[in-house]
């Protein structure tokens, strides 16, 4: 197994959280759990990979926000790059409302006109694959120029905990208006926004072991108790804390290897 995380060029870090490489032996279940982006991935070889329908994965798709976990199975060895995006990027790039990717895998063909995947599988190593990749979305952005400073300052005060009404008096905004302006470029309420970010919260608690009593953990992140946290835990992932910490090898953030 091979992993590695590359931070894009300075214009792009916006917009970019980091570029990923994964190489490893197929015959493998990967979890696919909610983490509060949306993102590009490029397999150098097609057809390796499975939904849980066992339906084939485009070559070069785009994901949006993730509400469900769900499962994809690599049938061969791969090696792929993934481009994990900020939350509000997906309208700055693709002019497209964000909760229109909502839960949805897009072959970046049906949203460009551009020969992208060509380019893509022209290239060598994965330094040019990458500068390819970041040349290509640097043109969308500067095309579009399509941001929005209040949705990133409401994103930045959601994954800072804060609750929806100080969000909304700090922005002076009606609840309406913050749905509405999150959901435009986030893709999802703030409210679910909210609840996959406490998650994630208490997930990283877990992978660095710092609270080893599950109670600790809740209370830490204002659960209302050891019961909610689990609930919610086991919506996201599909597993209990305890499950998850015995049943998935965790390589890749988000994208843990199911070993059952």
């Amino acid at each position: 197994m091979f992993y590695q995380k590359i931070i894009p060029i300075k214009p792009l870090q916006q917009y970019i959280r980091y570029f990923w490489v994964l190489e490893d032996c197929g015959d493998k279940a990967f979890k696919i759990i909610p983490d509060g982006s949306p993102g590009i991935i490029f397999q150098e070889t097609p057809n390796l990979f499975l939904d849980k329908r066992n339906q084939l994965l485009p070559q070069l798709f785009l994901y949006g926000q993730t509400t469900l976990h769900s499962e994809q199975l690599a049938v061969g060895n791969f090696k792929n790059i993934g481009v994990y995006l900020q939350p509000t990027a997906l309208k700055s790039i693709f002019n497209i409302d964000a909760y229109e990717f909502t839960d949805q895998l897009v072959p970046i063909d049906c949203l460009i006109t551009e020969h992208f995947l060509e380019e893509l599988l022209h290239t060598d190593t994965i330094k040019h694959k990458i500068d390819t990749i970041s040349q290509f979305l640097l043109k969308r952005i500067q095309k579009i120029v399509h941001t929005s400073k209040k949705a990133d300052y409401a994103v930045k005060l959601l994954q800072n905990g804060h609750p929806l009404k100080h969000i909304q008096t700090a922005m002076n905004l009606s609840e309406r208006s913050l749905e509405r302006l999150i959901r435009q470029y986030a893709g999802l309420s703030p409210k679910l926004f909210s609840r996959i970010i406490r998650f994630q919260s208490g997930l990283q608690c877990l992978r660095q072991k710092e609270i080893c009593k599950l109670t600790d953990l809740a209370y830490q992140k204002e659960y209302f108790d050891q019961s909610h946290f689990i609930r919610e835990f086991k919506a996201f992932t599909g597993l209990n804390p305890k499950q998850y910490v015995q049943q998935t090898r965790e390589h890749v953030e988000n994208f843990p290897e199911w070993k059952v």
